[in-house]
């Protein structure tokens, strides 16, 4: 499973399930632009796949800003020259019951969880098109397959990217290009850190293989989607959960 020669794109690859797939793409022989707001983190990521023997190129974008994106993904094209991968996985969350819930924490879920990804694929689209190969990866949630208490704003964005996911696999297929979508779990990452103890203990209970998952874990099925091995594989939902939720 190589990806040599290929370019890809990773958003919020400053920490987290990001930082992983930014490594993983990196370790599969991709060369990886590393798109999000913190250009420190994205540095030392960039210097850790150096030594690594990868190639890396730090982007900074905050993709709440469509003007951003646009002006970003061009300088991305200009310098690397095309772009063969895409993964949609910056995302935030604003977590209250709905009776709570402000219009703004809505908004601003839905701008960064759904409507960037609608907006990095389509900078990417016309290059896909034009070379006739593409995968395009989705980073959603198991609460956007099964919903959450007091997450109907993250909920509704990842459910939205599902959708997201199938409509673009469906208009892109015949150029080659794929797009997929991955649906993590409860995974380790600082968005889970501050779980208190009963709760990830009332997580562990609903997860048949009794662990959280690891980023690397979700990186592992990114990398897949990514590669040829994948090539007939299409507007599907990889389930990365630990068995939490099934069929």
């Amino acid at each position: 499973m190589t990806l040599t020669g290929r370019v890809a794109v990773v958003t919020g690859a400053s920490q987290g399930i990001g930082h992983a797939c930014a490594l993983k793409l990196a370790a599969s022989g991709a060369t990886v632009a590393l798109a999000a707001r913190n250009q420190e983190k994205l540095n030392e990521l960039a210097r850790q796949i150096g030594e690594a023997g990868g190639k890396a190129f730090v982007f900074p974008l905050d993709v709440g800003d469509e003007d951003q994106i646009k002006a970003t993904f061009k300088s991305m094209i200009a310098q690397l020259g095309k772009i063969d991968v895409l993964v949609n996985n910056a995302g935030i969350t604003r977590d209250q019951l709905i009776m709570r819930m402000k219009r703004a924490d809505w908004d601003a879920v839905l701008n960064i969880n759904l409507t960037s990804a609608y907006l990095c694929i389509q900078q990417v689209a016309s290059s896909m098109l034009k070379q006739r190969w593409g995968r395009i990866i989705n980073i959603t949630s198991v609460f956007g397959q099964m919903g959450q208490a007091g997450q109907a704003n993250y909920a509704s964005s990842k459910a939205g990217l599902i959708g997201l996911t199938m409509a673009v696999a469906r208009e892109l297929g015949s150029r080659n290009i794929t797009c997929n979508a991955v649906a993590p779990g409860f995974i380790e990452t600082a968005m889970t850190a501050g779980l208190a103890e009963n709760l990830r203990q009332d997580a562990l209970k609903m997860i048949p293989l009794a662990r959280l998952g690891s980023a690397e874990d979700v990186a592992n099925a990114v990398a897949f989607l990514a590669s040829d091995d994948a090539s007939y594989i299409t507007g599907h939902v990889l389930n990365v959960n630990g068995g939490m939720l099934m069929g």
